[in-house]
């Protein structure tokens, strides 16, 4: 949660001035139009200094220090431990040095009178915008520990998916980093020695050995060259990706690999399911909940499409009719977030959804290495291939004229 500072009106036209807590400007906004305020100006109130942590501090803590973290908070506020002992505790004992120094501002700021929420929403870079709001609406409700419980779960689920395509993606990535280093090793070294020795026999050579060799003395002139050739294009990637449209564009590109796109994308999709239904079920409202959720699938694009999604809502179109306009979800998940929408059930019918897609992905995951390792055999034989015609034809050759002579 941010704190702000407002100018406003009220229904008898008086000036009204002070300071809020929202989750953004406009959530701020809804918040005195529902108290009947017309807002005049609405500033974001920078934390003060006691508040303010070294950067070294915010940066986000891993994803099975915040699954400790939850599990921990909702076994002691389950247990009626009050709140200020409890998060005293866990920072004393906590082995994590950044989440330690966190949690002790936490307890200062929850020592000063500001909401749990807000203290958490002090720390941007440690604790998620959802995982904030989330416990917000748990401290509104009373429901502190289900919040907590709903934050563990999906937490853990998300953990589990990230560790499954790290699985999945180590042997491609392990194989193309050897042949990237086995082609270097070959142009700087076992080409060079065969280059000599038919350098000596003084023969007429094939097509394909001269460009090897070609390729070679390339390498052995030029090797520093092309490392700084292949740091500057990764810099340069990364400082497109850096700006809004690039990242944007790469995010889209990266749904669009062959194989492996459809994988990220039906990930995505149950990271997008799977916090919409925990953003719903804890309460929050539906475009604040499609705000926090465009943030969670961490992809440009398509958090490009949820916001458009949340301005469809907005204009009063049913969640079923942006769905089917955002061209995001196959016909099956848009059937049941209809009959969601029908029933009420939204955030049941989007669990299931999560869950469908997550079958989808596990399925996938356990047949990529199936379906990419026949592309990598045959680049690999490609290049041996390569190699072999280029060294040993010329060597046949020889032998053949040797034979003869």
């Amino acid at each position: 949660m941010a704190q702000f500072r407002y100018s406003a009106r009220d229904a008898q036209g008086k000036l009204q001035q002070g300071t809020m807590e929202a989750t953004d400007e406009r959530s701020a906004a809804d918040s005195l139009l529902r108290r009947g305020i017309m807002p005049l100006t609405l500033e974001p109130v920078s934390e003060t200094k006691g508040l303010a942590l070294p950067n070294f501090f915010a940066r986000r803590v891993k994803l099975e220090k915040l699954i400790i973290f939850t599990r921990q908070m909702y076994s002691l506020t389950k247990a009626g431990i009050p709140l200020l002992k409890a998060i005293d505790g866990l920072a004393e004992n906590s082995q994590n040095k950044r989440l330690r120094v966190v949690l002790r501002d936490i307890v200062e700021q929850l020592e000063r009178g500001r909401s749990l929420s807000s203290a958490m929403g002090a720390h941007k870079r440690v604790f998620p915008r959802l995982m904030v709001a989330i416990v917000h609406v748990g401290e509104n409700t009373g429901q502190l520990e289900e919040s907590f419980l709903q934050l563990a779960t999906y937490l853990e689920q998300e953990q589990d998916t990230r560790k499954r395509i790290k699985a999945a993606s180590r042997y491609p990535s392990f194989v193309l980093i050897a042949l990237t280093i086995a082609i270097f090793l070959l142009n700087l070294f076992v080409i060079p020695t065969f280059a000599n020795m038919f350098q000596r026999f003084n023969v007429e050579l094939p097509l394909s050995t001269r460009i090897l060799i070609e390729t070679s003395t390339f390498f052995e002139n030029y090797w520093a060259l092309i490392l700084l050739a292949l740091f500057a294009i990764v810099v340069g990637i990364r400082r497109y990706i850096a700006d809004g449209q690039g990242r944007v564009q790469w995010d889209y590109l990266k749904l669009r690999i062959p194989i492996v796109g459809s994988i990220i994308s039906r990930s995505m999709m149950a990271r997008f399911a799977r916090s919409f239904s925990v953003m719903l079920s804890a309460g929050v409202p539906l475009t604040q909940a499609l705000s926090l959720v465009a943030e969670a699938v961490d992809n440009a694009w398509m958090e490009k499409r949820v916001l458009d999604m949340r301005r469809g809502i907005e204009r009063g179109e049913s969640l079923t009719r942006v769905s089917r306009q955002s061209a995001l979800f196959t016909a099956l998940v848009l059937q049941m977030i209809a009959v969601g929408e029908e029933t009420g059930r939204v955030d049941d019918l989007l669990e299931e959804v999560a869950d469908y897609y997550e079958r989808e992905v596990d399925y996938d995951l356990k047949t990529l290495t199936a379906r990419i390792e026949p592309i990598l055999v045959a680049v690999v034989a490609g290049l041996v291939l390569i190699v072999a015609q280029g060294i040993f034809t010329p060597m046949w050759d020889m032998m053949r004229a040797y034979q003869g002579g």
